[in-house]
């Protein structure tokens, strides 16, 4: 079976590299920190998974099969603002950890995974007018 490219030139040492720095912002982010930590008990096997999930989404190496809308709807504590702020973290960490243009790739994929993932778990529990659903 024949493999696709990668979505753009980037290592899977670097998506390491990436996913350990913005972790250690996570961690230190007044807001999102606490939030992360009520449900990642073992931050090293959190980081792999994430990993993982990069890999799988730029590299191609089917190496990810979790569902990401299904684990933070079950979180139950994800609000609309924490995907705008989780985005303007990660850009940043792209920055400096990245070429330029390797950067604004990965940042344009994370913001349509971020779109989805607004969509599917905060947008959801809205009606009508940001109506609050109440289940």
């Amino acid at each position: 079976m024949a493999t696709l490219p990668p979505r753009f030139d980037v290592t899977r040492d670097e998506i390491a590299c990436v996913v350990a720095a913005f972790y250690a912002r996570i961690r230190a982010h007044p807001g999102l920190g606490p939030v992360f930590a009520a449900h990642v008990g073992d931050w090293p096997a959190h980081e792999a998974r994430i990993v993982d999930f990069w890999a799988n989404a730029i590299l191609h190496e089917r190496c990810y099969d979790g569902n990401p809308v299904a684990v933070h709807r079950a979180a139950g504590d994800v609000r609309p603002g924490m995907f705008d702020t989780w985005l303007a973290l990660f850009d940043r960490v792209l920055a400096e950890e990245l070429r330029a243009d390797q950067a604004a790739a990965w940042s344009a994929l994370a913001h349509r995974i971020g779109r989805s993932l607004r969509a599917g778990v905060v947008e959801r529990m809205q009606g009508p007018g940001g109506v609050p659903i109440l289940r």
